[in-house]
């Protein structure tokens, strides 16, 4: 059995899809470049695709992660060139490597990620900066998610505010992503004043523990 580890972009399209209706279309490509998946055992087989972390219906990205397991030796060129001639537009492969069948699974390895976010706003750069600098300097930023209470301000890794024109603002911040710990952009366009405004959401990475 051979583990396969690839790295991909997500646009267009395609950023409207469930995480579940993305892992079919996954399935769907790789059934049709012929690749020889490992499948889990029980009534319902199905083959053994995992992602690092799902990524939230309207978000792009520029660097998700997925392991997919064969049952045979495969080259990683072999299955770029195969899954290039049946994957939708929207989901193009950047990378394909293998990877250690014995290593902890992805979705234990994710710490954090990277976004860059987009938000349309007539505030100016000097108050937005202005905010942002406080938001970083408190010591708490108690938010409330599904009505459960949790802090915001440890999730904040990093933030900062990359521009700032014509009507929109970019900021680009590294937040913890777990499965107790989770930070969400759309709560830091929040604690910014900016709630309500329009915004764009890529994730340009994810970070692995090590």
């Amino acid at each position: 059995m051979v583990r396969l580890r690839f790295l991909y972009r997500v646009c267009g399209p395609l950023r409207y899809v469930s995480h579940l209706e993305q892992m079919k279309v996954w399935e769907r490509a790789m059934r049709r470049a012929g690749l020889p998946l490992a499948y889990t055992g029980g009534f319902t087989p199905r083959p053994r695709l995992q992602v690092a972390a799902p990524l939230p219906v309207g978000f792009a990205s520029e660097g998700e992660l997925m392991d997919a397991w064969m049952e045979q030796p495969v080259a990683p060129e072999e299955v770029l060139k195969a899954l290039t001639r049946t994957l939708p537009e929207g989901l193009e492969i950047l990378e394909v490597r293998e990877a250690d069948l014995g290593e902890p699974s992805l979705p234990v390895q994710v710490e954090a990620a990277e976004y860059e976010v987009r938000v349309e706003t007539a505030v100016p750069e000097g108050e937005l900066r202005k905010r942002l600098e406080e938001l970083l300097s408190s010591t708490a930023l108690p938010r409330e998610r599904r009505g459960r209470s949790y802090d915001l301000r440890p999730l904040i890794r990093a933030l900062n505010l990359e521009d700032a024109s014509d009507g929109w603002a970019t900021l680009r911040m590294t937040l913890s992503l777990g499965e107790r710990a989770t930070g969400r952009p759309e709560e830091v366009v929040d604690a910014l004043g900016l709630g309500g405004a329009f915004f764009q959401v890529t994730r340009r990475r994810l970070l692995l523990k090590g």
